[in-house]
């Protein structure tokens, strides 16, 4: 008896979740922020938010590399954006994380974690809404850009994390 009120429980919940459209046709971007600035990543390369530990340190690395973690046992190396970026001064507060990111295809399998402020939100990206990046300059290299997102009173900057996953100390002033 009691298995058969369960199923009808579970049965009226899924009823009621077909009504909401939570699934878009578009994108969909882990938001976070810098400074002021914010930033999206591709979700479906996310494979986990981790809270702020300072990593291994690597001898002779560029600035923006912060060193190396243990992720079950494989080593990921870590940036920090805001320097990478030069978005105004390091603070590492309760709010600052790493996010782990993950690119795998036919030739190449690489993991990064990349330090921000704080993670904002998932925001939901149609093709149509993403505006192409002005030429303009700024702190963010064209190439690390895939286009802008307006939300509300903010721009959101897409971020092409193919590229990000292959930096090299040549691609990057220090």
């Amino acid at each position: 008896m009691k298995i058969e009120v369960a199923d009808q429980a579970i049965s009226e919940q899924v009823l009621r979740l077909e009504g909401i459209d939570f699934i878009t046709g578009g994108d969909q971007y882990l938001t976070f922020t810098l400074g002021v600035e914010h930033y999206g990543l591709d979700i479906l390369a996310v494979n986990e938010i981790r809270g702020w530990v300072a990593p291994t340190l690597i001898p002779n690395a560029p600035v923006h590399v912060k060193g190396v973690t243990n992720l079950r046992g494989n080593i990921v190396p870590v940036i920090d954006l805001r320097i990478l970026f030069k978005v105004g001064e390091v603070e590492y507060s309760p709010f600052t994380v790493t996010i782990i990111v993950a690119i795998k295809d036919a030739t190449v399998s690489r993991t990064m974690g990349f330090v921000v402020d704080a993670v904002s939100d998932v925001l939901n990206a149609e093709k149509s809404e993403i505006k192409n990046t002005p030429a303009f300059g700024g702190s963010v290299p064209l190439e690390y850009v895939t286009g802008l997102v307006n939300v509300g009173n903010n721009v959101v900057t897409l971020l092409n994390i193919k590229k990000l996953l292959n930096l090299d100390e040549d691609d990057v002033e220090h």
